[in-house]
């Protein structure tokens, strides 16, 4: 394409694909995909995305045709890769300037020169990071700017890479520049001070944007300098800074919010660096914990917090707290002297007095609902009744945080704080805290007293103003019913739940109904209703779960005569069908007893010719889930083939993952069986579902051709064959999705691995697709598959990498031997990943390793395995990932290809292969 020919033309096709009008949208669209492969296109896109008089729209869609060609046609192994002298021309006009006006854009570029930098930097790119820091020093202002921003999608990317090599690489840069990015930070840092305080706000913001672009910029290269506190002691100082900023601009401030952004990422900066160097964190432990209760707990932060803020100082508390590292092994002697020191500075800081003001401000002040809760409980009680308060959300939100900072430190510190949270039951109505350490509370709390004597007559108080005492104590009574409840005092709790259940306000009501959840209700004998029926069995099974088993006969005894009576109702059925769902759970294997019952309902609820499968088919799937999970092998195939032949149709609907669920199951209990049956049908949904599925969607089918030649590899690959070949287009071509190219890589590990010569029909037939010789195309896949090796971040599929590359040795293949230094680069990665160390002795094993199957030792209260989980560890004995050793795995192939090349060849091999790794793989591999 000549340049300056195309300009126009290439100009003319991004305006009309930019258009509204899709006559005119869709013939430039496919125009511009034609190019895509034409040498010249991006140098085009470069000159048009530079050009700063052209519309704003065509700018943005050359720079993102630009960054998308990056992911198909930068790497020189990709098809119609792009030229080395194209790439020259364009790293160096990438470089050229940092004066986009347009902030959208700015950052785009940022983002594509990052994209560039993870492959080519620092080797075909060494001037780039001199030439940003160059830049970074200009006094201009918007040059700076966009500088700064380069710098830091540079570095963030760097940094993400995991091999060994590129890790080091990024250690080495970090090293060089963290100074100057801290020198720099230091400076905007007092600049923005300066002008806040004379009032010179938009001065001030452009500061603090460079600040925040700075801080970003060090805190990532500050994981890779981890004995300097130096800048991590200086946060604590510029966070008081910066806090009492907010007190003086006030909430209106055209700055409030990049600076209270700006205050969180200081707060990032500690939190990720405990997280990730706790013993590096412990001379900063004090100064953490002072600062952090300082401004949670005292008067000081009066005025100047804001809730981000005080989640993120209460999660620096928790993490300190909580840290294994910092906590002394049982056996004193056997305590590492870092995590001594830990705890001595902890032990020292939690004394008693601030542990009781801890509690007693985290009980009265931070437990109390706020105004805006308040309000929510008014406006929307549902919403409030069900607010998220489980996995993550203590992070990032005020309340879980608040609560799960009080378990921790009631848990470390309970004999001091015990008596001050019973001193604070006598005086004031502490629910919430006396409900969360419920477990903790045992011994010092006589809750049936409490219960008779108090909390009864709060539940009777009707007033509308005690809605708040009415939800809490219900919740409090739900929390210790499992705990410490008598049992002759459970007809006077159902009394007093039957009556809330008619309580005024909806959010008391949704209380009690999960209380009356947490209850076993034992002695319930009969019900009004048929849904009241079904409540109590469904709630009975679910709690008891396979202590059901004896009473089954009992309480199945009105399913079939209510699912007989429900004809025409279809939300009733749908309750029976919850109520089936935990009675397979809980009869297991047992279920099959079910089957005259079960099996009609199954076939009614899933076949999608019939108009209940609207209401039913989610349920019905369901079932069928668990029995796949919990049946034996004589009970494999109890559903009628028709079932499994609905599959395609069922695919396309929004029970896709379940279906995927009930597919693997299927495999795991019989894969010869069900593939020779059902793989040629259900491979054909596959590959028209392939066409237009999201990633999540993609990677669930994949995992479960992934599963079926880990249980079959040889049936699994030849039942599975018209797939494989757009797997492997994938790898090739660089799919830009982590999680999708990660499956892909275990997908091609498990053929490699386990039908080597079905791997060598795949590679011939897309050798003859692609017209390229095998050796080439061969090249292209390990070349690949070493550069998104930090795709996988599973240990399995890593080891399952190393095993299937290390499977190619010994070779006298030209190819094979100049991508040997990629593969043992990619075999130490796993090996770090998979070898602990005898500290007695002093040698490494492979933790993956598995010899026998053991029952495992269940507590009263602990599930037993499910058929299922059975199933898979036995697959897993069989499986090269859990009975092939790395360790010995990578001594015997290095052995063979030194046999067969000669110590001197095989010497000269091993040079390509960087010093520093031959160190580590020498060390795994002492005692061989």
């Amino acid at each position: 394409m000549n340049i300056d020919g195309a300009s126009s033309v290439v100009l003319q096709a991004l305006t009309h694909a930019t258009s509204q009008d899709t006559a005119v949208l869709k013939p430039a669209e496919e125009q511009l995909r034609q190019w895509e492969t034409q040498p010249g296109f991006y140098s085009v896109l470069l000159n048009i995305f530079n050009n700063h008089m052209l519309d704003v729209n065509v700018r943005w869609l050359a720079v993102l045709y630009f960054k998308n060609g990056i992911d198909r046609y930068w790497r020189r192994v990709a098809p119609h890769a792009l030229s080395e002298e194209e790439k020259t021309s364009l790293r160096a006009g990438l470089i050229t300037n940092f004066n986009e006006p347009i902030n959208q854009i700015a950052t785009q570029i940022a983002v594509l020169i990052a994209k560039v930098a993870r492959l080519d930097c620092p080797r075909q790119w060494p001037e780039l990071i001199p030439i940003l820091l160059e830049s970074v020093k200009g006094q201009d202002g918007l040059q700076q700017h966009r500088a700064l921003l380069t710098f830091y999608h540079v570095t963030k990317t760097l940094a993400s890479k995991r091999l060994a090599q590129d890790r080091r690489l990024f250690q080495d840069l970090a090293s060089g520049i963290y100074s100057f990015a801290c020198s720099l930070w230091s400076h905007h840092t007092d600049c923005f001070l300066q002008q806040i305080y004379t009032r010179d706000e938009a001065a001030a913001l452009s500061s603090l944007e460079r600040t925040l672009l700075s801080l970003k910029g060090i805190k990532i290269c500050t994981h890779a300098n981890t004995h300097n506190c130096g800048f991590l002691n200086a946060v604590f100082e510029r966070l008081k800074q910066f806090l009492e900023c907010c007190r003086q601009v006030g909430p209106d401030s055209t700055c409030r919010e990049k600076l209270e952004k700006t205050i969180i990422l200081y707060t990032k900066v500690l939190l990720d660096f405990l997280e990730y160097h706790p013993c590096a964190f412990i001379p900063l432990i004090q100064r953490s914990l002072e600062f952090a209760v300082s401004y949670v707990f005292t008067p000081a932060g009066e005025g100047v917090t804001f809730e981000r803020f005080i989640v993120q100082c209460m999660n620096l508390i928790k993490m300190i707290v909580k840290n294994d590292a910092y906590k002394p092994a049982k056996n004193i002697d056997d305590s590492k002297p870092e995590s001594l020191e830990a705890h001595k500075i902890k032990t020292a800081f939690f004394t008693h007095p601030t542990l009781t003001e801890i509690g007693r401000r985290l009980v009265s002040h931070y437990f109390l609902l706020t105004e805006e809760e308040l309000a929510m409980w008014e406006e929307d009680p549902e919403s409030f009744a069900v607010e998220e308060t489980g996995g993550d959300s203590w992070k990032y939100s005020l309340r879980p945080c608040t609560e799960v900072l009080f378990l921790d430190i009631f848990h470390n510190y309970s004999q001091t704080l015990t008596p001050v949270l019973l001193d604070m039951v006598q005086n004031l109505q502490v629910y919430n805290a006396v409900g969360l350490a419920a477990y903790e509370l045992f011994d010092n709390v006589d809750f049936d007293q409490w219960f008779k004597n108090q909390l009864l007559g709060e539940l009777q108080v009707s007033h509308h103003r005690y809605k708040l005492i009415r939800r809490r104590v219900i919740w409090l009574i739900g929390q210790w019913i499992s705990v410490k409840f008598k049992s002759d005092l459970r007809p006077l709790l159902y009394e007093v739940i039957l009556s809330l259940m008619q309580d005024p306000d909806l959010v008391v009501r949704i209380e009690t109904a999960t209380t009356l959840k947490l209850n076993i209700l034992p002695q319930v004998t009969e019900c009004d209703t048929k849904m009241q029926v079904l409540h109590v069995i469904s709630c009975v099974i679910e709690r008891v779960n396979i202590q059901i088993r004896p009473y089954v006969g009992c309480l199945v005894q009105y399913l079939p005569l209510l699912w007989k009576q429900s004809e025409e109702h279809n939300m009733l059925r749908c309750a029976i069908l919850t109520t089936l769902i935990h009675l397979v759970q809980g009869l297991g294997a047992e279920s099959k007893n079910l089957y005259p019952f079960l099996l009609p309902v199954i076939q009614l609820s899933t076949d999608v010719s019939q108009p209940p499968h609207v209401y039913l088919l989610e349920d019905g799937l369901e079932i069928i889930h668990q029995q796949m999970l919990l049946s034996s092998l004589s009970s494999c195939f109890f559903l009628p083939p028709a079932c499994l032949h609905q599959f395609s149709n069922l695919m396309s609907s929004e029970n896709l993952r379940t279906c995927f669920q009930i597919v693997n199951a299927y495999i795991y209990l019989s894969a010869t069986e069900f593939l020779q049956n059902y793989a040629e049908s259900l491979c054909r949904s596959f590959c028209d579902l392939l066409k237009d599925i999201t990633n999540e969607g993609q990677v669930q089918v994949l995992k479960v051709v992934e599963i079926a030649l880990k249980v079959s590899p040889i049936l699994g690959a030849h039942m599975f064959q018209p797939l494989l070949p757009a797997v492997f287009r994938g790898i090739v071509d660089g799919e830009r999705y982590p999680v999708v190219m990660s499956t892909y890589l275990g997908i091609m590990g498990r053929v490699l691995l386990q039908n080597s010569s079905f791997f060598s029909s795949l590679l011939t037939q897309m050798a003859s697709e692609c017209s390229q010789k095998m050796d080439q195309l061969l090249g292209n896949v390990i070349e690949m598959w070493v550069d998104r090796m930090d795709n996988i971040t599973q240990p399995e599929r890593r080891k399952l990498s190393s095993l299937a590359l290390l499977s190619l040795l010994p070779s006298d293949n030209s190819v094979i031997q100049d991508k040997f230094c990629g593969i043992i680069n990619i075999c130490v990665e796993a090996l770090h990943d998979v070898m602990t160390e005898d500290p007695e002795t002093g040698t490494f094993k492979d933790c993956m390793l598995m010899s026998h199957f053991e029952e495992p030792k269940l507590s009263d209260d602990e599930e037993p395995p499910t058929e299922q989980d059975k199933r898979k560890k036995l697959l897993a004995l069989e499986d090269p990932v859990h009975s092939v050793s790395l360790q010995q795995f990578v001594y015997d192939k290095l052995k063979a290809q030194q046999a067969l090349m000669g110590d001197q060849g095989f010497g000269v091999l091993m040079e390509t292969v960087d010093t520093e790794l031959v160190r580590q793989l020498q060390e795994f591999l002492q005692g061989l």
